[in-house]
């Protein structure tokens, strides 16, 4: 039985290079030709950030607040002394996307600069594809946003932690809000891969459990240049809602919609968190997406979260996994200082221990002062209490469910939050 309650009070409570590493605090990965299977440097002292992250690519929208969320992480850690005595030292690279192999290449330059953790990538297939890489060398993959359940049971030595929570409790949350929502006969149109199926099959089962219909269920292929023979299939079973769930060749399944006589205001479209975007649909009639709904893992930014990721990206408008970025930063550097030692597999062993169990704080200042006077910590983010289980996942997790406007674009408050265990 899904353990969920709606919980809007935690709104304000909680996807350039240079010579030397040390350099390194905002920069992007610089080219090498190193192996990519050479092994992390172990404790050399200076805990080394790389981060693959969209900076193209079907999810690039998501680019921004993750990148701001690890920079503003790293500034306040090197103002509050660095790890183990030394600023950290920080590369960004690019993730790119399933069509491309630029996440590969930026892991290899990532891995030659001794990075000792990898924060990355959003895309779950993508990081499905490096994550051998990663973890092979020894290094933690931290990924702010990949959501998959393939990665609570994947082969990763124990490196791999997420601060998104599985699809099995947002998938539940979205199926739940379509139901209620009064539809008994509903459609999916999914991206076929581990995140687009995996997440329909937990809606669809949930659907199901409450007592709806699934009517059609289309798994599409993302690269397809049409999908209008995957609309006719949904509109011949006449669904009275659409559950849609891809990145951003969403929005020419939203143009195909309303082709075929289905807009928004006859058959209610619900999406997900890797096609909640305030930028893929902003070009589109207006009111084409009035009142459609979708769910986003993650409470709510807070305002004076906001304020100081407006120190390290001014212009920033959107906070998508920005605060499961800024807590995954601050989580390895804790661990690493909890470690005493730098390395990926230490950086990895006190992971768990320093999410839970200890006294409870809420900055890496406020921790790291705890750890340097003997104590054991209870780091809580700005994400949520992040708890991690035994396979790197957090325990307990936050969706939010929001809704479009006239503009095209959702306010950044939702319309509700539900809180609940993965497993409940």
């Amino acid at each position: 039985m899904l353990a969920v309650a709606a919980a809007a009070s935690l709104a304000l409570t909680a996807c350039g290079s240079g010579d030397t590493a040390a350099q390194q605090t905002t920069g992007s990965a610089a080219p090498s030709t190193a192996a990519s299977s050479a092994p992390a440097a172990k404790g050399d002292g200076t805990l080394t950030l790389g981060t693959v992250l969209p900076q193209t690519g079907s999810l690039a929208f998501l680019g921004p607040p993750e990148f701001a969320g690890v920079d503003l992480a790293v500034k306040e850690i090197n103002e509050a002394g660095g790890v183990l005595g030394k600023p950290v030292a920080k590369y960004d690279a690019d993730s790119g996307d399933t069509t491309t192999n630029i996440a590969s290449q930026s892991v290899d330059k990532l891995l030659a600069q001794k990075a000792d953790a990898i924060i990355g990538a959003a895309s779950s297939s993508v990081s499905e594809s490096i994550i051998d890489k990663i973890t092979g060398a020894g290094v933690v993959q931290f990924s702010p946003a990949n959501t998959s359940d393939t990665f609570t049971t994947i082969q990763d030595n124990g490196l791999y932690f997420r601060t998104a929570p599985p699809d099995k409790l947002q998938g539940r949350v979205l199926g739940d809000v379509v139901v209620a929502d009064g539809n008994d006969a509903v459609a999916i149109m999914a991206m076929q891969d581990s995140y687009g199926s995996g997440l329909a099959d937990q809606v669809k089962a949930t659907a199901e459990a409450a007592g709806a219909t699934v009517v059609e269920r289309v798994d599409y292929d993302p690269k397809a240049a049409d999908f209008s023979a995957d609309v006719a299939r949904i509109k011949a079973k006449n669904p009275k809602a659409v559950v849609l769930i891809g990145f951003e060749e969403t929005a020419k399944v939203v143009a195909e919609l309303v082709k075929q006589g289905m807009p928004a205001d006859k058959v209610k479209w619900y999406m997900v968190d890797g096609n909640m975007s305030n930028t893929n649909y902003v070009k589109m009639p207006k009111g084409t997406l009035n009142g459609v709904k979708g769910t986003t893992p993650g409470a709510e930014a807070p305002e004076e979260f906001r304020k100081r990721l407006a120190e390290v990206a001014p212009e920033l408008d959107d906070y998508t996994y920005s605060a499961e970025a800024y807590d995954a930063a601050n989580l390895i550097a804790l661990a690493a200082e909890a470690a005493k030692d730098d390395s990926g597999r230490s950086i990895a062993a006190k992971l768990p221990d320093v999410s839970k169990g200890g006294e409870k704080c809420k900055t890496f200042k406020e921790c790291v002062d705890l750890l340097k006077a003997g104590k054991d910590i209870d780091y809580d983010g700005v994400s949520g209490p992040v708890e991690f289980d035994a396979a790197g996942d957090p325990a307990v997790a936050t969706i939010g469910v929001y809704q479009y406007g006239e503009d095209n674009t959702f306010p950044g408050k939702a319309l509700e939050y539900r809180t609940g265990n993965i497993e409940g």
